[in-house]
């Protein structure tokens, strides 16, 4: 089954009226790409998850993704791994080495730039929503990591640390010769985002943490670890469905096509395994299992850090404790925005979200210490159930 960008027209598929060339809406629901779903499986024939398989999902993601998707770039770029950064090798082994790593782009390299970085197993496409939305006034890059999406993979197992991941996001900056950015980091990518703006306080404006904080107790650590270090299958679109489905269950009442795009972007096509697998080196989340054992504390870098801060909160969250949050709000600047119905990471593709993060990029100054926010009506779940 390929897996290229799924731009090409499908003949037998419903045409829908154009609507000015812009697919989906900066403001309301995605109602575009969920109008072209439904027409999709009435046309298919399909009226549940089950009575879809490989060659129908083929088709069906054929007509959405371009929807979502319209305006990227995908990019690469070559990173050095250096001899620093290898310490599972042998000292007289060890030597710089370069991989190709993938970046998505969006909107004008004159406009203030806009880094988003994603979770432990996220890719970049994640950030399609968001970044699509601001790309009109910003320079918006999505990084793949290392071992993820469509960046190439490291040597060795243990490769794969936290200081490598700072290493690319500066590799990033460097290459695209950024002044100072706005960092967006969900997750692994909220951490990595700290340490950044710490270390190299110049080149940050503003950091937008999506659930996530300075301190993450061992227990969810190792839970999440446990649940993705390990090698899935998915030879029939039911069980996709199923796994991702459980995966997101505390998404919020996000629609079908959020979904769809999210585990799409997740998983690629294997032949030799007859199904779909995980879009990552399982070694980089084997990695993050061996150091899940302990808490990850973060507080030293978080004194650090200077530029104001949006820290943005699923309220059903297990990552982002209440007591991170106090003692996170004992440093200035820094706002919460909490997000009910949602647990670990907002999926940032729900219009009220993305209108919030657009206008604290805009004012960050002015915005209250804490804030509640709900979600556009309007959901629909015909698949995700």
């Amino acid at each position: 089954m390929p897996d290229q960008m799924l731009v090409e027209p499908l003949r037998a598929m419903p045409a829908l009226p154009p609507r000015g060339g812009q697919f989906l809406p900066d403001n309301g629901r995605h109602g575009r790409a969920m109008e072209a779903l439904r027409a999709t499986l009435d046309a298919l024939g399909i009226g549940s998850a089950e009575e879809i398989n490989w060659k129908t999902y083929e088709t069906i993601m054929r007509v959405i993704e371009p929807l979502i998707g319209a305006g990227h770039s995908l990019r690469h770029f070559d990173y050095t791994h250096s001899a620093e950064l290898q310490p599972g090798t042998v000292e007289r082994l060890r030597s710089d080495y370069s991989i190709r790593l993938a970046y998505t782009e969006w909107g004008s390299p004159q406009n203030p730039a806009l880094i988003c970085l994603g979770g432990i197993a996220n890719s970049a496409r994640r950030f399609d929503y968001i970044a699509r939305a601001l790309s009109r006034h910003y320079h918006v890059l999505c990084l793949d990591w290392a071992g993820r999406g469509r960046s190439g993979w490291l040597a060795e197992q243990s490769d794969y640390s936290f200081d490598g991941n700072v290493a690319q996001v500066l590799a990033l900056i460097r290459h695209k010769r950024l002044g100072s950015v706005t960092l967006l980091g969900s997750s692994l990518g909220g951490n990595v985002a700290m340490r950044v703006a710490a270390e190299a306080p110049e080149l940050v404006d503003g950091l937008i943490l999506n659930d996530i904080g300075p301190f993450i107790p061992n227990e969810r650590r190792r839970r999440r670890a446990e649940s993705v270090a390990r090698h899935y299958v998915f030879r029939h679109p039911a069980q996709l469905f199923h796994r991702t489905g459980a995966a997101q269950k505390n998404d919020g009442p996000v629609d079908d096509t959020v979904l769809l795009h999210n585990s799409f972007h997740q998983t690629r096509w294997s032949e030799e395994n007859g199904g779909r697998v995980y879009r990552h080196d399982i070694r980089a989340l084997q990695c993050y299992r061996d150091g899940a054992a302990q808490d990850h504390d973060q507080w030293d870098d978080w004194q650090r850090v200077a530029c104001p801060v949006l820290l943005v909160h699923g309220m059903m969250s297990d990552a982002l404790l209440d007591q991170t949050i106090a003692r996170m709000m004992e440093k200035p600047r820094v706002s919460v925005v909490h997000v009910p119905d949602v647990g670990h990471t907002p999926t940032l593709s729900d219009p009220l979200h993305i209108d919030t993060l657009r206008r604290w990029m805009a004012a960050p100054h002015g915005w209250p210490a804490e804030s509640t926010i709900g979600w556009t009506a309007g959901a629909d779940r015909i698949l995700f159930r």
